[in-house]
């Protein structure tokens, strides 16, 4: 699920391509790899995982994915300031899309400016087409899911520390779903941007293989960002709660911890 910087290099001018800035618009402007159009993720916060929410958050999607111009046969990069969570976002949608050929760029822009590869500023327009892609359930959770099976899955929560104890407040109630372990999701990653080798990452997440885990955080990106790291290290049966906490914490009903 990752390019080298490098070989994006080799492959920017191949038409079957779709690279997408998830930074802000700000940062796009300022200067953003040659051929990438601008795609800003963090304008999909998605808060609602009753059936129906679900069912609108696929629909959305389509249309997302249909103005971005993914076909079958197109190889889906998406990168961000370095290894991060938007898009870590982009590439788990797509997988839960079934998309075959998509790919994060290890180490972001950040990587990729330190190597004094080219940039450009003007702006690259989407040319849409009609997406359709195969929905993956099994990667994706939703509140309800969660609230049945709180003793029969492990549950990660990517946030920082003071999200996760409770200090940090942001949402009706504080702390996090019982039982959840805190790995804070800024662990992930090297101060050149990169993903931390496997190594390191097997050390940080030293759970059985087989280990049913769904990774939350307050809106799914950061989450996004884990859950990636997890299938990087060949977790097979990983989940992304695509509510997190921004609709946990704010239904009464849903017990916590703190």
């Amino acid at each position: 699920m990752l390019i080298s910087t490098s070989e994006l290099n080799s492959i920017l001018n191949d038409p079957n391509v779709i690279l997408a800035d998830t930074r802000s618009f700000k940062e796009y402007s300022e200067g953003h790899i040659p051929g990438a159009v601008h795609l800003d993720l963090f304008a999909f916060h998605w808060n609602d995982t009753t059936k129906q929410g679900i069912e609108n958050f696929n629909n959305q999607a389509k249309t997302l994915f249909s103005f971005l111009g993914v076909t079958p046969e197109k190889k889906v990069i998406f990168y961000d300031s370095v290894s991060g969570m938007l898009a870590a976002r982009g590439v788990w949608m797509l997988m839960y899309f079934s998309h075959q050929d998509v790919l994060m760029l290890n180490g972001g822009i950040l990587k990729w400016q330190k190597e004094n590869h080219p940039l450009e500023t003007k702006s690259n327009g989407f040319k849409p087409s009609k997406f359709s892609g195969k929905i993956n359930p099994e990667i994706i959770s939703g509140f309800e899911y969660i609230r049945d099976n709180l003793d029969n899955v492990k549950i990660l929560d990517a946030r920082s520390i003071g999200e996760y104890d409770g200090s940090i407040i942001r949402a009706a109630q504080s702390g996090h779903i019982p039982n959840s372990i805190n790995i804070d999701w800024n662990q992930n990653i090297n101060k050149d941007g990169t993903f931390k080798n496997d190594e390191e990452l097997s050390q940080m997440y030293d759970f059985p293989k087989d280990s049913e885990i769904i990774t939350y955080c307050q809106g799914a990106y950061r989450a996004a960002n884990s859950f990636l790291v997890l299938k990087k290290l060949g977790f097979t049966n990983v989940r992304v709660y695509l509510g997190s906490w921004g609709e946990w914490g704010n239904k009464p009903e849903l017990p916590v911890e703190n």
